[in-house]
């Protein structure tokens, strides 16, 4: 959301001018504060009062779609106040640790199913999850190896 107020700022506010940073700040505690569709409008107006043209205010415009297209996503006061994260940072962070770092390596070739298979244990791992896990699988093997009940489907299926 910041990358966007910050794109619409340089429609209003010639590149380093400090007073950008207040405009940022004031419209992203405005957004925090579940204000998003206001703050788009207050852009929008911004941008039509200033008379800018389609060029001078495409950041301005991209960002007011942004924030009304997001809406029902921006709202940080609930989020907030049950202590879930708001900054996407976390969320990106994890999935470059889990997938990024493991699937993406030069020359390597994943299927679905194998990526899929990798993404799983990593998780599994990361989330402290393993030796559960390895337990269940291990007796998940031990029951269609040796439990009779399931073997004789196995070949009454086969026959």
């Amino acid at each position: 959301m910041l990358e966007y107020l910050w794109g619409a700022s340089w429609s209003f506010f010639a590149e380093g001018d400090p007073s950008a940073e207040d405009w940022v700040s004031e419209k992203a505690l405005a957004v925090l504060e579940g204000k998003a569709s206001i703050v788009a409008a207050a852009i929008r107006r911004k941008a039509t009062t200033l008379g800018l043209d389609d060029e001078q205010r495409k950041n301005a415009d991209r960002c007011a779609d942004y924030l009304l297209a997001k809406a029902p996503y921006l709202d940080y006061p609930t989020a907030l106040a049950k202590g879930w994260p708001i900054a996407t940072g976390v969320i990106e962070g994890a999935c470059r640790y889990i997938v990024k770092d493991r699937l993406d390596l030069t020359g390597a070739r994943w299927s679905l199913t194998g990526a899929e298979a990798i993404l799983k244990l990593r998780a599994l791992r990361s989330n402290g999850d393993w030796a559960r896990y390895w337990q269940f699988h291990l007796a998940q093997e031990r029951k269609r190896v040796h439990d009779s009940r399931y073997l004789g489907n196995v070949v009454s299926m086969v026959a």
